[in-house]
């Protein structure tokens, strides 16, 4: 494009005015900041000039600069700026616990129970009964010691803080011995070396990547050593030619030495997946019974409430840990500790925690139910003649996700959608810019929606999409 047609075309891109003056925008200006509505005019006038100026893979033509294309790009912009960044989306990969869409779904009563907890006051911190400044973490120890059998417990706002904190006020400036097949890294770069360090501990390693023996503890246990630490390889396994020294060994051994024992299960569970037919996973109690002095896990994994990191153990190191100037910084607020309490709740009787709780109750759906939702989202699309794409149901497999059960995969069923006209990169992307956006899987050039994930209120949602790409 020569300078001249630049120029020309430059010329016609509508003014700031003229838009403002425009009856749609005189409207938007009665209801939203002006300065809002100045901000959309801008960035799309402004990414017009630059298209225009570097005429590069999208060049512009007259039509392009049509008022009335502009006006409705401007209101499309504007439209983006209201939205809030935080938004509902539909999961349909099939990785239940997924971490970048926010882990754990909560309960429908837990939801129930925001609006006048959010909206108002409550007992944070106030002992009703005494009139007087209380603890908030009154409102979970009680039933975290009932469900569990731990003497002490208490919550801060992750596992990641709860693992930093313990090691802070029991080991800061002494030895914490731990195996090296264990010094994990989880999702965001949390490293266990790094977190000690960041502790004041200082990291005895024993034993091999691969095999650690007791013997191996006992070698570097001495007067400086204030935890041996046992880290629970959630999120991934070691097989093979192996070896790891089992818990109650390890706690012996510790007993000999008046050496407490430290164990991070990452993804806590209380509920034996075994007996339902699943891998087996070590639950919460079974860790306290076989001795160990502290354990910490993740509130929104397997747990399957809100983001939380969950301290349990002695009732005197606990209290240790609470007296921490650190916990203030790492403390939980009101609105995650009513999600963790309620959800505790539901654990009281199991079989209700795993029909209301959303986690548990994608990890044990039966196939008869995947079968049922497959045949309601079919019917619920209808028949499709379109170029676009072809349907097809096939079986597949979900995953647990966050960093539990690694090597464990559960049968489900996939909805396939194999390019026709479009692609399948092309109908991922138009999925996610679905109002709510709806994300997806794309393997083998297929686009594929697992059900497992997909709950009974979105099937609606999924399917109109679905008709929305065949239709264009």
């Amino acid at each position: 494009m020569g300078t001249q047609d630049k120029g020309a075309l430059l010329r016609r891109i509508p003014s700031v005015d003229r838009i403002l003056n425009d009856p749609d925008f005189v409207l938007l200006l009665e209801r939203y900041p002006r300065a809002l509505i100045l901000e959309a005019i801008h960035q799309v006038l402004d990414d017009i000039r630059e298209r225009i100026l570097i005429n590069g893979e999208r060049p512009l033509d007259q039509a392009d600069l049509n008022f009335q294309r502009v006006s409705e790009r401007i209101k499309e912009h504007f439209e983006r700026i209201l939205r809030p960044s935080l938004r509902p989306v539909v999961n349909a990969t099939g990785v239940i616990i997924h971490t970048n869409l926010g882990r754990s779904p909560l309960a429908r009563r837990i939801i129930d129970r925001f609006r006048p907890i959010a909206g108002g006051y409550s007992n944070l911190e106030y002992d009703l009964e005494a009139g007087r400044r209380g603890s908030r973490y009154v409102h979970v120890e009680g039933i975290l010691r009932e469900l569990t059998g731990a003497e002490g417990a208490m919550v801060v706002n992750n596992n990641a803080a709860a693992v930093l904190i313990a090691l802070e006020t029991l080991a800061k400036g002494r030895e914490v011995v731990i195996s090296r097949g264990q010094l994990v890294e989880i999702g965001g770069s949390f490293r266990i070396p790094d977190v000690m360090k960041k502790s004041g501990a200082r990291m005895v390693e024993v034993g091999t990547t691969n095999k650690t023996h007791l013997r191996d503890y006992e070698e570097v246990i001495g007067p400086d050593t204030a935890l041996l630490l046992k880290v629970h390889q959630s999120n991934f396994q070691i097989v093979g030619f192996t070896e790891q020294v089992a818990t109650d060994r390890l706690v012996s051994l510790a007993r000999k030495y008046g050496v407490p024992v430290m164990e991070d299960l990452g993804s806590g569970c209380l509920v034996d997946f075994s007996a339902y037919g699943l891998l087996k996973e070590p639950t919460v109690q079974e860790v306290l019974s076989a001795g160990v002095d502290l354990v910490t896990f993740s509130g929104d994994k397997l747990l399957g409430g809100p983001q939380a990191g969950i301290i349990l153990g002695r009732r005197d190191l606990v209290e240790a840990i609470k007296r921490n100037p650190l916990n203030r910084a790492v403390r939980i607020d009101k609105l995650t500790l009513m999600a963790l309490e309620e959800t505790l709740r539901l654990y009281r009787d199991e079989k209700k925690a795993i029909e209301e709780i959303p986690t548990l109750k994608m990890i044990c759906l039966g196939q008869d139910t995947l079968k049922s939702r497959m045949r309601r989202l079919r019917r619920m699309i209808g028949r499709l003649d379109s170029p676009n794409f072809t349907l097809e149901s096939a079986g597949g497999e979900s995953k647990v996700g966050g960093g539990a059960l690694p090597l464990f995969v559960l049968p489900t069923l996939l909805l396939s959608l194999v390019p026709g006209r479009l692609p399948a990169h092309e109908m991922e992307e138009r999925l996610r810019a679905h109002d709510p956006p709806i994300i997806v899987r794309v393997e083998r050039n297929r686009v594929l929606m697992d059900v497992r994930t997909i709950h009974d209120g979105e099937l609606a949602v999924v399917a109109q999409a679905v008709r929305n790409l065949a239709a264009l």
